[in-house]
């Protein structure tokens, strides 16, 4: 890794700093759950919309069939982008689940 220094000290490296965002992913034929990286003040579309690569980096990804039962796990998955139907945070499902329940 290469590491430089500007003329106040300050470290400069090749790293890019990541938080684990969990979603779930729609696609044309199967449903993934699993975890996407994005830059820690960055928003998951502002990450889909910037990143011009074929395909999305999914880890600790579940892969669910049509009828909805788990196929199978896998630590790493690429999901082609054009087969994306939609994405959600997984955050923000739990969310309209809590509002439900409070509205009750």
């Amino acid at each position: 890794m290469l590491t430089h220094f500007d003329d106040k000290g300050k470290i400069f490296t090749q790293v890019i700093s990541k938080k684990p965002v969990s979603v779930i992913i729609q696609t044309t034929t199967h449903q993934i759950k699993g975890l996407v990286y994005i830059r820690p003040d960055d928003r998951l579309k502002n990450t889909l919309d910037n990143n011009t690569e074929a395909y999305l980096a999914v880890t600790d990804a579940t892969v669910f069939s049509q009828s909805g039962e788990p196929a199978y796990e896998t630590g790493f998955l690429a999901v082609n982008r054009s087969h994306i139907v939609w994405i959600l945070p997984e955050e923000d499902l739990n969310r309209l689940s809590n509002e439900e329940e409070k509205a009750s």
